[in-house]
């Protein structure tokens, strides 16, 4: 396994020099090319100045957008830039109308927080919202999915895969029942795009969010929408700004009038900086392709599930890996279970011995190989958790860790 072609990307990855770094679920290795692409934007606004908006930067959030739709298979013009994902979903909740009887947005409780404040902040405007349970803390059911899915239901927002313990959704079969019943799906790609592949036209999804911080290795402040392009005549956002008008240089006064295109999604001037250093991951991203970089996370984490076991940790991630994204999360402690902050004192600990992992209570730690990393990575992750958990090294950090 440690002999796989990609392994030669590692290079690529500073970080990687002196720390198995294995939280890309979290945060992903920044690429050594970031450092051009930085000093790019730096040069063209040093030479440059106000010539550079017209000389590339307007124009950012739909090419660096254009960069991203190749990855996941959009059309181009289809995908835009925004800072983060509770912008994006705040976007399309804003061009929303909630009206009865189709006014119900279906989401589930192991989405991240974020979005499920967006939709919470929409029942002022007329939302009634419903939110699926999940009968082990760690997965949804699809048939309970399913069923919360019905003639009133106006949008249905998903995570592709989830946050806590990487389940992966069956976002076909959701698509599926929701066009039945005439409703949109909002399809949170952000731990799934660059370690999962799939093609938004093949899945027919009406809406993806997602950013660029954990597998596409492209930092914060780079978050992404994509609108299906018949659809996009639909949504006038109320969140907006100067960049969605159709001429923004016109600096027309009184109501917008949209761009036609994904620009009408945009609000106030574009982040250039974070979009600049978001290219490098993507470009590497695109290079190795994500069928190939799935192949290699299936083989790192089919031996971690069981080598995990084998150490007499538990993991908590569904056992089928056609199941999971990424990630496999663990817990350490078998009597106390995902939930005990025995978890977040090891987790401290390997963090100061420059093994950087992540802790989520009710899940346990999350360990996440992306295709930079290497078997023996792993294997020490299991060999100093053990050490560790003999030695009572976690002791002095019990109380004292931080959730990242």
């Amino acid at each position: 396994m440690n002999d796989d072609p990609l392994l030669k990307y590692r290079s690529l990855f500073p970080i990687l020099e002196k720390t198995t770094y294995l939280v890309s679920h979290s945060l992903g290795a920044m690429p050594r090319t970031v450092y051009d692409q930085m000093k790019a934007y730096a040069d063209k606004w040093a030479t440059r100045g106000v010539r550079a908006w017209s000389e590339g930067w307007w124009d950012a959030p739909l090419e660096t957008g254009n960069l991203l739709a190749a990855i996941f298979d959009a059309p181009a013009g289809s995908v835009i830039m925004h800072q983060n994902v509770s912008v994006a979903e705040s976007v399309i909740a804003s061009a929303l109308e909630f009206k009865a009887p189709r006014n119900k947005v279906v989401y589930t409780e192991l989405n991240f927080p974020t979005v499920q404040y967006v939709w919470e902040a929409a029942r002022r405007r007329g939302a009634e919202t419903f939110s699926v349970k999940s009968r082990d803390g760690m997965t949804i059911e699809l048939a309970d999915m399913l069923a919360a899915i019905d003639e009133r239901t106006l949008l249905v927002e998903i995570s592709h895969v989830l946050y806590k313990s990487g389940f992966l959704m069956d976002a076909r079969e959701i698509i599926k029942k929701a066009r039945a019943v005439g409703a949109m799906v909002l399809l949170d790609c952000y731990q799934s795009t660059g370690t999962v592949p799939f093609s938004v036209r093949d899945l027919e999804v009406d809406i993806v969010v997602g950013g660029s911080v954990k597998w596409l290795c492209g930092g914060p402040g780079a978050g992404y929408l994509y609108v299906r392009p018949d659809l996009m005549q639909r949504f006038e956002p109320t969140v907006t700004g100067w960049a969605a008008h159709a001429d923004p240089f016109a600096f027309e006064t009184g109501a917008i009038r949209y761009a036609p295109d994904a620009r009408r999604f945009l609000h106030g001037s574009p982040s250039v900086p974070a979009l600049y250093a978001a290219r490098a991951g993507y470009e590497i991203i695109s290079e190795i392709g994500v069928r190939a970089i799935r192949a290699r996370s299936e083989k790192l984490t089919e031996w971690f599930y069981d080598a995990c076991i084998e150490a007499g940790f538990v993991p908590t991630s569904p056992r089928d890996v056609r199941r999971r994204g990424g990630t496999v999360t663990v817990s350490v402690d078998r009597e106390g279970g995902p939930s005990s902050p025995l978890g977040l004192a090891v987790k401290t600990e390997l963090e100061r011995r420059e093994i950087i992992v992540d802790f989520r209570p009710g899940a346990g730690i999350r360990v996440s190989p992306h295709f930079y990393n290497t078997q023996e990575e792993l294997e020490r992750f299991i060999r100093e958790t053990q050490q560790i958990l003999a030695s009572g090294a976690w002791k002095q950090h019990a109380g004292k860790g931080v959730v990242h």
